[in-house]
């Protein structure tokens, strides 16, 4: 109801007006007499709902639309937007085009990229060898653990710890009174069965002569035919008593089996030891030579036996754990007969003379197998190949100046890299690669500088 009573009153208002106001403007004098004549005060309304006069005929008052004035002020609204969206872009391309001028200034002024000091190497060409690189274990040629063969009290320890002994040198000694004593008891039996044997041989040549004369009968001869045989079974019987008595007497004197290195002590004087124990009286472990066992894959295999099925000689180097030092230089001795299948790996073994003593048994070792050399290659340092993801470059100094060229690397030996892609005599840079770009100013230095570093002196 108050919706439709604010255009109803709107639009009497004006029709009231236009109808109230006389032609020639009698209206606006009417409006502006002086205040001594005051208008007749209207009557009140009968009702507040004000009742409007009837439409002339033929005219319907215009419903819901926008009074005359409102369409100029819409356009004048729009033209202030696009006024305004007109400035923005105009202050925008001329901060945009400030920005560009400042920054072309600036670049005019910048100096000069600075000439870069590097160190260099010269690419050479060589030979490099084709390796397999393994882990391991210094393995003795013998390992022997030395038991008592006889049962007796020590009575004498004959090594140092640690000592190195040689084959036949006596080490332990053990009571051997009581298998003198057996000796002595086969010595004298052999000694009367060997006097009885010649008596029986005398009478054998009694019968021979009388059986010659036929003093004799036959059977008498052939009887003492056989006890001289007999008599002859008993010497050799009590001669074998008598060796076997010795040798009783040798494992009281325990000596060296093989030239090597005497562990710890494991027993003193006045120990009893007992015939075929277990327990170990000393070990003795080969040193010279001595072998590195180590494991290869399984796919490696052709290119170890292709050269020893030719008769070749492979060498093997033995390094430290860091791979720092070399040890010792071998020489591949055979390889096992079969492949672990739970590994798929092969054992391999390598002797080395090992006369300075570098080896030690059971220690781990790094080996380094050459199964061949390469011939004809271009070498640089290998800290001069730098890589970006998967492709390594180097930087090739010409005139002063650094190219970045792409390089293929191949196989690295020591501190040398084989490469392709560029050629025996170009220089590299092997320094300031932190600062070294595409075509940078470069200055040979004299003085080593780190590869990368974030500081470096001119020469």
């Amino acid at each position: 109801m108050r919706r439709l009573h604010q255009p109803l009153r709107h639009y009497g208002h004006r029709k009231r007006d236009r109808a109230d106001v006389p032609p020639g403007g009698a209206g606006r004098d009417a409006v502006s007499e002086p205040a001594g004549n005051p208008a007749p005060a209207l009557p009140p309304p009968e009702s507040p709902v004000q009742t409007l006069p009837a439409p002339a005929s033929g005219t319907q008052p215009p419903r819901n639309e926008p009074p005359p004035d409102e369409a100029p002020r819409h356009r004048r609204h729009w033209l202030w937007i696009t006024a305004l969206v007109l400035i923005i872009i105009a202050i925008a391309a001329y901060l945009f085009f400030e920005r560009y001028r400042a920054s072309a200034a600036n670049s005019a002024k910048m100096p000069a990229a600075p000439v870069v000091p590097v160190t260099v190497a010269t690419a050479t060409p060589g030979s490099i060898g084709v390796y397999l690189e393994a882990i391991g274990t210094v393995t003795p040629v013998y390992t022997d653990s030395v038991t008592a063969q006889q049962t007796g009290v020590i009575v004498a320890v004959n090594y140092k710890e640690g000592q190195v002994v040689h084959k036949g040198d006596r080490l332990i000694d053990l009571d051997d009174r009581p298998y003198q004593a057996q000796l002595e008891q086969a010595q004298g039996a052999l000694e009367r069965d060997r006097n009885l044997l010649a008596q029986a041989q005398m009478d054998l040549k009694r019968y021979q002569d009388a059986w010659a004369r036929n003093g004799i009968a036959r059977q008498q001869l052939e009887d003492q035919e056989m006890l001289v045989k007999q008599d002859e079974g008993t010497v050799k019987n009590d001669e074998g008593t008598v060796r076997y008595d010795q040798v009783q007497i040798e494992y009281c004197h325990i000596a060296a089996p093989i030239d090597g290195r005497v562990g710890l002590r494991l027993v003193d004087p006045g120990n009893l030891v007992t015939a075929n124990a277990t327990t170990a009286l000393l070990v003795i472990t080969q040193i010279e030579p001595i072998t590195v066992v180590f494991t290869l894959p399984e796919n490696d295999l052709g290119q170890v036996l292709a050269p020893m099925h030719a008769g070749k000689t492979l060498p093997v180097e033995a390094w430290d754990r860091q791979m720092t030092s070399k040890i010792a230089t071998g020489a591949l001795e055979t390889v096992d007969n079969q492949i672990d299948t739970t590994t798929g790996t092969v054992k391999l073994r390598a002797e080395f003379a090992n006369g300075n003593e570098k080896l030690f048994p059971n220690e781990f070792v790094n080996t380094r197998l050459l199964v061949k050399t390469l011939t004809n290659q271009v070498l640089v340092p290998s800290s001069a190949v730098q890589h970006n993801g998967d492709q390594s470059f180097v930087f090739v100094i010409r005139n002063n100046q650094a190219a970045m060229v792409n390089v293929k690397p191949g196989i690295s030996e020591g501190n040398n890299t084989a490469v392709q892609g560029i050629k025996a005599g170009d220089v590299v840079a092997n320094s300031s690669f932190d600062k070294l770009q595409n075509g940078s100013k470069i200055s040979i230095s004299t003085v080593k500088l780190p590869a990368t570093s974030a500081e470096s002196s001119v020469p």
